[in-house]
This record gives C-alpha cells, sequence and structure tokens, in this order.
C-alpha cells in the first residue's frame, strides 16, 4: 500500500462549505477565531474562564501567525480551512495528523469558530473530509477525541458516523471540575456500510 500523500492540498466543495488549502492572509482570521473563549474552552486551549477571556499574548500572537502561514507547505498532515460557501469567510479548520503509516491512521479535528456555528457547515466540513480521507487518501482508521462537556460536537460525530470507543475518565480540568475525553473512531469499514446505508 501506498503511503497517504499529505502534501497535495485538496479543494473540496459542498453544498455549504468550501475547505481549501490555507492562504496567507487566513492567519489573521484563524488568530480571531482562536481567540473566542468558546473556542478555547473547547479546545481544551483555556483551564478556566478566566484563561479562556483572557487576551492572547504577543508571543502566541506571533506562533499563530507563523503557524497558520506554513500549513500548505506541510506533507505530514493536511490542514484545510473551511470557508462559508454563501460569504465566502473562513470560518475554521480541518486537520489530519499523526499520521500511523504501519495501520493508516489519523487523528482529526476540526474546529468552528462563531461565524459558523448553527449553519450545519461543521456536519458537512466532515462529510467531505471523511470522503477524502477514506477515498482518496485510503485511510483505514480515522480517530478523534471530544470532551465530554462538549456535547454538540458529540452529536455531529455520532451523526457523522463515529463510533464511540472508550472514555479517558477526567483527563482535563476546567474551572477545577474534572472532565472526561471521549475517544471515537471510525473504521474504512464503518464509512463504507455509512456509504451504502445513505445510497
Amino acid at each position: 500500500m501506498k503511503t497517504a500523500n499529505f502534501a497535495q492540498k485538496p479543494v473540496l466543495i459542498g453544498q455549504k462549505v468550501i475547505l481549501r488549502p490555507f492562504e496567507i492572509e487566513d492567519a489573521q482570521q484563524m488568530l480571531n477565531i482562536l481567540a473566542d473563549p468558546e473556542v478555547r474552552r473547547l479546545t481544551g486551549s483555556a483551564e478556566n474562564d478566566s484563561d479562556a477571556q483572557a487576551p492572547m499574548s504577543e508571543e502566541e500572537r506571533e506562533r499563530t501567525l507563523a503557524w497558520y502561514g506554513s500549513r500548505s507547505g506541510r506533507g505530514d498532515r493536511l490542514d484545510l480551512a473551511i470557508a462559508d460557501r454563501e460569504s465566502g469567510e473562513m470560518v475554521g479548520e480541518a486537520v489530519y495528523n499523526e499520521y500511523d503509516e504501519n495501520v493508516r491512521s489519523v487523528n482529526f479535528r476540526i474546529l468552528i469558530g462563531p461565524a459558523g456555528r448553527g449553519k450545519g457547515l461543521g456536519t458537512e466540513a466532515i462529510e467531505l473530509f471523511l470522503r477524502y480521507g477514506f477515498e482518496e487518501l485510503g485511510l483505514h482508521r480515522i480517530g478523534l477525541e471530544v470532551f465530554s462537556f462538549n456535547p454538540r460536537a458529540e452529536r455531529v460525530y455520532v451523526k457523522s458516523g463515529f463510533v464511540l470507543e472508550g472514555i479517558k475518565r477526567e483527563d482535563f480540568a476546567y474551572n477545577g471540575e474534572y472532565i472526561d475525553a471521549k475517544v471515537y473512531g471510525m473504521l474504512r469499514s464503518d464509512y463504507d456500510k455509512m456509504r451504502k446505508g445513505s445510497l
């Protein structure tokens, strides 16, 4: 089996979203998205409400701008910007990282900022990204983790076909309260069954 090619950065077009390579000018918008208190809380980037609402330091800002400015040059992972097709606004990202060539598995994460919430953009972005992962990259397994205080995301993952594989009990703490991390996965066979059922 050939190795999945993450150096190629596709453009994936749906009814509501376009997933596309990051452009230099997207870095500032991602900075705004990552500064959102809810994004900081749900991604585990903050440990309490005070952290979540604190402005980024200049060092964090510079590091983030450099990070998103370099995404299209990486061959070991796939980072795509999620754009609202109607408005053209970039509202988040979809990522495959931690590729295991032996198992042909990746870690998946998705992030939707305030401007993209409640419109079904995340659901469609996941569908497009899964299809690309299994059908074009030839992946065998796609896994993710979600905190138990993010039931909205969890519902979308289950609806998309992810299967609960385990719970990392009290794996994170927020405002001094311990939070479980739930481990979900999807195999190529799960994906094929789901696709067959939707035909």
